[in-house]
């Protein structure tokens, strides 16, 4: 793969559903949810794709299933995560960061560690940052997850501040790393197996609720947010941008 020249596949325009055709696309968290989906339309697109994640056996069913390249790692061990991008094939087009669960935590129940694992997401979408710009192709694009539901006060202060320090450190890199684009993906609630797992027992009275009072009237899938992804590797007018996908949830629970 290395580090050919690959500039008449990033118009933007694109062809079709082989908008990323000749195209290396690195999703770090793609075993299940946004990043499973966005490593699935991504190939869709035409592109290659190398996934990372924790779980070696479903990464190795789902590097099977889509014939992705795997990688199984914690990305929170900052030597692997070096080794990972150094042992990259060459240079790639974009990177895609899937977001771990928001740490909704009040101020009456914040102790050091939690605090630290809030912030964890700031210092690792910059270490990544670092990694990835000597890593992509400069007309690539590096794609953040944030979200939506820290902007509500009741969030509590921890993710009410993430919330808001990822859609300027976007903007921040968009100008450290061009002419590589930067831009953030913020959803709301997204009907996942990490949104089960938080929720429980609360997974189908929390999804009625939202089909019933959702400008949109149904909830957001993986694929929504998976859609839009490839739709900002495709269009290189765009960096530094936050784009909102929660079907209004903002509107109506704000």
């Amino acid at each position: 793969m290395g580090s050919r020249d690959r500039s008449s596949n990033v118009s933007g325009r694109g062809n079709g559903r082989q908008q990323l055709t000749g195209q290396i696309v690195v999703v770090l968290g793609g075993s299940s949810g946004i990043g499973l989906e966005t490593a699935r339309r991504a190939r869709e697109a035409g592109a290659d794709v190398i996934l990372t994640a924790r779980d070696p056996d479903r990464l190795h069913r789902i590097g099977l299933e889509l014939g992705a390249s795997i990688a199984a790692f914690d990305l929170n061990d900052a030597d692997r995560l070096m080794r990972f991008f150094a042992n990259l094939p060459g240079l790639v087009d974009h990177v895609l960061v899937s977001g771990a669960g928001p740490h909704y935590v009040s101020f009456a129940e914040l102790e050091i560690g939690k605090i630290r694992q809030g912030v964890e997401r700031i210092v690792l979408s910059v270490q990544i940052a670092r990694l990835a710009k000597d890593a992509l192709q400069p007309t690539g694009s590096l794609l953040l997850i944030g979200g939506t539901g820290g902007r509500r006060p009741s969030a509590g202060p921890l993710v009410a501040a993430v919330t808001a320090a990822m859609p300027a450190l976007a903007k921040s890199l968009a100008v450290e790393l061009a002419p590589i684009r930067v831009n953030l993906i913020a959803p709301g609630f997204v009907d996942t197996p990490l949104s089960a797992a938080i929720l429980g027992d609360g997974l189908d009275a929390r999804r009625e609720r939202l089909r019933a009072t959702l400008p949109i009237r149904r909830v957001v899938e993986p694929e929504d947010v998976a859609a839009l992804a490839v739709d900002l590797m495709t269009n290189t007018a765009v960096t530094g941008a936050t784009f909102d996908i929660d079907g209004g949830q903002q509107l109506v629970e704000g």
